[in-house]
């Protein structure tokens, strides 16, 4: 891992049941002075608000570290896009269980494969869920999420003289799903 003065921990799960303890203690034992944790999906980097704050305020010289890179994103475009947003303010990334440390070529070269193949296993993740629920439909057992809004009440209130408006206020509803129930009518 590069020499550079601050070092910036950033840990993350995807769901709050998971524990941060391992990766917060990683980044310490690395000599992070902070470490930001939020427990969001890696999949988007929106909604991820301890990321954005560290990308806004690392300053130059800086180095964000992270125990996998998986702990950023799970496709190459959003750790490129990370990567070019340290790079524009003159920081750099490392990680501390992979050879990656964008101050120098091999861990920058390193870096891209492993994003290639992060990127890949999602893909994989996501064509596995497919094949599961397309077998799923075939067996009878898999009928997707239930209906969160009772199309029934709404035809009844309709029947009873209230407008798609009231009805959609009331309900906390869109107009939209009032006027598919009177359509079904």
């Amino acid at each position: 891992m590069n020499t550079y003065q601050a070092k910036i921990g950033y840990a993350r799960t995807s769901t709050t049941d998971q524990n941060l303890d391992a990766q917060i203690a990683a980044l310490k034992a690395a000599g992070c002075g902070m470490v930001r944790t939020e427990q969001k999906s890696g999949a988007s980097l929106e909604g991820r608000p301890e990321l954005k704050t560290v990308l806004d305020f690392i300053h130059p010289g800086e180095t964000l570290v992270v125990t996998r890179i998986d702990r950023l994103a799970r496709s190459l475009s959003d750790l490129q896009t990370i990567v070019t947003q340290l790079k524009s303010k003159g920081a750099h990334l490392a990680a501390t269980e992979q050879p990656v440390d964008t101050s120098n070529a091999t861990g920058k070269a390193f870096f891209d494969m492993l994003g290639v193949f992060a990127e890949f296993e999602t893909n994989l993740r996501r064509e596995r869920q497919a094949e599961g629920i397309a077998a799923a439909k075939q067996r009878g057992v898999y009928r997707g999420r239930l209906p969160k809004i009772d199309m029934a009440t709404i035809q009844a209130k309709l029947s009873e003289g209230m407008s798609p408006t009231e009805i959609a206020r009331d309900m906390g509803i869109s107009r939209g799903t009032v006027y598919k129930a009177k359509a079904l009518m």
